[in-house]
């Protein structure tokens, strides 16, 4: 009878265990891997280009990520020999690698800075079949901090971070173990990994995510070590670098709970820190002037009329051909020339 009922416990046991471990941790495991199973390539007909940008120059570089993944990246600059810093670029999620950021990089160019940009793993011109997970991206940065530092083509230059979303996170979680960078940049960004996890599964699942929460985290530790655990704050309190924070309270990705509010709550009274709000600038846009969001809205307005001409069906040669024919790049990436100013005043007082 005792052995009966020892069986049963057993049974029981290991369906309790099945339930509530097994396969809620499989289902994430799934979920996780879904979500950061693609590769990202910049939409080809809103590609920049050198030759847009006069006086710039650029040099191609290759370095190895952790697998031992090849990635890419390209040093722009002008005049190298007077150069007050180098600013390495960590670009954002979803829309390819560093290439929408060659503006940016042009114009700090034209500043006087040395720009090191590269695409994370999965994105454009570097390996990977996918871009793995959220840590990846500070993983990615990481490896472009040491490549920089044991470059000669960089050689005592200064170090500053610009990081937009995914990259946000990844130049603010970097400082737990770069604290030698003098100044960083975080446009829209997010604090921890699982934070934009949770955003976007509540979009999608509602409050039911939360569930899965501790499994989701769970299995990032497992795929990504110790990387999974570094996040900004930690890095913020392992450095003395200058910090400077940009968000927008309409950002659609990125609620200003786990974004602007968390950080300013901590530091707005740290010297260190300075913080830049505005209300109607989303996500993508936010260091982008008034006209080119405008630009934007209007663009997205004759391109949805051209796909109701056609009843909704159209091919990609298509959408390619309209964009070729309608988009003018100037107007739909023309930088907010007063925040970017602000920029470069921030990391000019970070090397004096």
């Amino acid at each position: 009878m005792k052995k009966k009922k020892r069986k049963i416990i057993m049974i029981l046991s290991a369906v309790l265990i099945t339930l509530l471990l097994i396969i809620p941790f499989g289902l994430s495991a799934m979920i996780y891997e879904d979500n950061f199973g693609d590769r990202y390539e910049t939409y080809a007909p809103m590609a920049r280009s050198m030759d847009e940008f006069e006086g710039l120059q650029s040099q191609r570089y290759t370095f190895p990520s952790d697998r031992g993944q090849i990635l890419v990246g390209y040093k722009y600059y002008r005049n190298s020999e007077n150069s007050k810093g180098c600013v390495i670029i960590a670009h954002g999620l979803g829309g390819g690698g560093h290439n929408s950021y060659m503006d940016v990089a042009d114009f700090l160019t034209a500043n006087n800075y040395v720009v090191f940009a590269y695409d994370a793993t999965g994105n454009d011109e570097s390996e990977g079949s996918s871009i793995k997970g959220i840590p990846q991206g500070l993983i990615d940065l990481d490896y472009a901090l040491r490549f920089v530092k044991q470059t000669s083509d960089f050689a005592g230059l200064p170090i500053m971070l610009f990081g937009h979303s995914w990259g946000g996170y990844s130049a603010g979680s970097v400082l737990n173990l770069h604290p030698d960078v003098k100044a960083v940049v975080i446009v829209a960004g997010f604090n921890k990994s699982m934070d934009i996890i949770e955003e976007e599964g509540e979009r999608i699942a509602g409050d039911g995510i939360r569930v899965l929460l501790p499994y989701l985290s769970f299995y990032e530790r497992i795929k990504f070590g110790k990387y999974a655990s570094y996040t900004c704050m930690d890095g913020f309190d392992n450095t003395d670098a200058g910090v400077m924070m940009i968000y927008s309270t309409d950002d659609e990705m990125i609620s200003q709970g786990k974004g602007f509010d968390v950080f300013y709550d901590r530091y707005k009274d740290n010297p260190r820190f300075r913080f830049v709000k505005y209300e109607n600038r989303g996500h993508s846009y936010v260091y982008y002037s008034d006209g080119s969001r405008a630009y934007k809205e209007d663009f997205n307005r004759k391109f949805d009329e051209y796909i109701n001409s056609l009843d909704g069906k159209f091919t990609p040669e298509q959408k390619a051909s309209f964009f070729d024919g309608n988009l003018d790049k100037k107007l739909l990436f023309d930088l907010d020339k007063g925040l970017m100013n602000d920029i470069v005043e921030f990391y000019d007082l970070s090397v004096q």
